[in-house]
């Protein structure tokens, strides 16, 4: 598509967050985060290496603001490290006015040059003080007290700032860290990997409590901040798109749902409903927590947009034994071929990700038919290449694969929103620069800016900078 159908005031630009590229681990006042401590055991990241330097953005930043004014960009989406505000993250806690001015002075030099912050409270980087006080997530009453108070201290120090989101991807941080045990605190059943840990129930009380402390933030924003400075809040929540295995088995079908409902659902019916959806409570039974009547009046309702992270989509095929109690899928399984053989999508370095963008625009429109057509903003998107990392920086800049990924997901949102009727206002690519990829370190690149991390962190643009900005110009109205 490159009719202009996508309206004058829609966002584009690119996403980051604070552990994956800052660096300065150490420096001005931080304290350690649970990724810190994690990345430091032997065995947790792939390549052996922590975020200790990353990309160094901490000592970047008007070479990368150059950068993303170079490529155009009307937004960027960042997350601030709250231990580099309140090292130790409690609200009895200093706060560190080093880190406030660090953050004051991206926002402003952004602004400076006409780009928008989107700003993520929560990126999975709890500061290491809470865990060790009382379990971080996995204690709601005061994780949430501790988060209201780290929230309202961003809301009061950064009043330009207008679109907050409060937590990234609250999946990954319960399941990933409270029940798989890839992602840090690295909790969970299997004794080889945590001493600690229950994989059968931490990660439900870990995403109750996220909930929560969702709903506490945005009552606080809302009620505070919001009619002085005119600002939005949400969460952003990751989902992949479901196809039936076999789509002539009724119980494919249904597993599809189910899976859906457990992966977003489990945060986006409380947040626009008040409730869990009724497969996940039929599953887990007493497992699931409730909410009391004072939480669901605080929670529901609480997004002012729905913030969308999307990479790929799987073939569901149903299960026929009971449930694992440590399964968090919804009884199934999720596969790249389905029965007739066909693939989902091409093989990328994640083991995780094939595109396939038709399932954007379709998951688009399941969240739009499912939660009362709210604004959407696709606060990340994009794509890995395999072998990526094995290529010269002169190879590497010419990302075609990547170029070919966004153009396909760009026109599967150009379409949804033109064709479709969903409300879609945004989108933020995937990422601005390669960066530390969680549990597989430095091996996996998502960015459309290279970076040399054995020389200096240096920057080098690739086609893909490019190609987004040439895309949105197309058909964006008025561009």
């Amino acid at each position: 598509m490159t009719e202009a159908v996508l309206p004058k005031d829609f966002l584009w630009g690119f996403t980051t967050a604070s552990y994956q590229i800052e660096g300065a681990a150490n420096e001005a006042g931080r304290g350690p985060s649970i990724w810190d401590v994690f990345s430091h055991i032997p065995g947790k990241i792939a390549d052996g290496k922590t975020g200790d330097i990353a990309c160094d953005a901490y000592h970047h930043m008007e070479e990368d603001i150059g950068l993303l004014k170079q490529y155009g960009v009307r937004a960027y989406r960042f997350s601030i490290s709250w231990s580099r505000v309140i090292p130790l993250g409690g609200r009895g806690d200093p706060v560190n006015e080093k880190g406030i001015e660090y953050y004051s002075k991206y926002i402003d030099k952004l602004l400076a040059v006409g780009i928008t912050p989107f700003v993520t409270l929560f990126h999975w980087d709890l500061p290491h003080a809470l865990h060790e006080r009382y379990l971080g997530l996995l204690n709601k009453e005061e994780f949430t007290k501790d988060f209201v108070n780290y929230a309202r201290l961003c809301f009061t120090r950064f009043p330009k700032v207008k679109h907050w989101i409060t937590f990234n991807e609250p999946w990954c941080s319960a399941v990933l860290g409270y029940n798989v045990g890839l992602f840090a605190p690295g909790r969970c059943s299997e004794r080889t990997k945590s001493a600690e840990g229950d994989s059968s129930r931490e990660h439900l009380i870990a995403g109750h409590s996220l909930i929560i402390a969702h709903g506490a933030a945005v009552k606080v924003y809302r009620g505070e901040f919001k009619p002085k400075q005119g600002g939005e809040i949400g969460i952003t929540l990751n989902g992949d798109w479901a196809e039936p295995w076999d789509p002539e088995d009724p119980e494919d079908v249904v597993a599809c749902e189910r899976k859906l409902e457990f992966a977003i659902s489990w945060f986006a019916d409380p947040v626009y409903f008040g409730e869990y959806p009724a497969s996940m409570r039929k599953q887990l039974g007493d497992r699931l927590p409730e909410f009391t009547s004072e939480e669901k009046a605080i929670i529901t309702g609480s997004n002012d947009f729905y913030g969308m992270n999307h990479y790929t989509a799987n073939y569901i095929k149903h299960k026929t034994t009971p449930a694992d109690p440590f399964d968090h899928l919804g009884n199934l399984e999720a596969l790249f071929y389905n029965k007739a053989g066909d693939c989902i999508g091409p093989e990328t370095q994640s083991v995780w990700l094939r595109p396939n963008p038709i399932g954007f625009r379709k998951l688009l429109n399941w969240l739009s038919n499912r939660y009362g057509k709210p604004k959407i903003y696709v606060t990340e998107n994009g794509t890995s290449l395999k072998g990526e990392n094995d290529l010269s920086i002169e190879e590497m800049v010419n990302d075609d694969f990547r170029c070919d990924y966004f153009r396909g997901y760009i026109d599967a949102l150009a379409k949804a929103y033109s064709e479709d009727g969903v409300n879609v206002r945004a989108y933020l690519a995937w990422s601005f620069m390669d960066n530390f990829e969680w549990a597989e370190g430095y091996e996996t690149r998502f960015g459309v800016t290279a970076v040399d991390y054995e020389n200096g962190q240096k920057r080098y643009p690739k086609k893909s900078s490019k190609v987004v900005g040439d895309v949105f110009r197309q058909l964006i109205k008025g561009e």
